[in-house]
């Protein structure tokens, strides 16, 4: 194994119902929201780097009431060796997702659960690395 993960933590969380008739009309709505990941990446030091996830849920449909829900999600990577440019890349935009993508969705559901959405639905599982190929090509 070329890296680790050294810590990982919410490091950002937004969340905001408008109103209560907001809260109403999207909870018999929530179906039309789907999550949208952001991956950033910056080094630390010569052999850290923090990768950011940063997952957001947008309605699929325009919607005059939204809820703003964002959480970052920062994990710091020891690599052993800097690997080259392309397994990096994979590191970061495959790898560590994948591996901590069910925390995350775990801190989502909590969010929205404990704000009274009882039917909330957010992707159990996402393809890193098809997202990966469809955004190489």
């Amino acid at each position: 194994m070329t890296h680790k993960i050294a810590a990982k933590y919410i490091k950002n969380v937004e969340f905001n119902i408008p109103s209560a008739k907001s809260f109403f009309l999207l909870s018999k709505k929530i179906e039309d929201y789907k999550i949208n990941i952001d991956i950033k990446s910056k080094q630390i030091k010569e052999n850290i780097i923090e990768i950011e996830i940063d997952s957001s849920l947008k309605p699929t449909k325009d919607k005059k009431e939204v809820i703003n829900s964002k959480i970052v999600y920062s994990v710091l990577v020891e690599l052993e060796k800097v690997p080259e440019k392309k397994e990096l890349e994979k590191i970061i935009l495959i790898e560590i997702p994948d591996k901590v993508y069910p925390e995350l969705r775990e801190c989502f559901m909590l969010l929205f659960e404990k704000s009274g959405f009882k039917d909330i639905k957010i992707d159990s599982e996402i393809d890193f690395e098809k997202l990966y190929s469809k955004n190489k090509s």
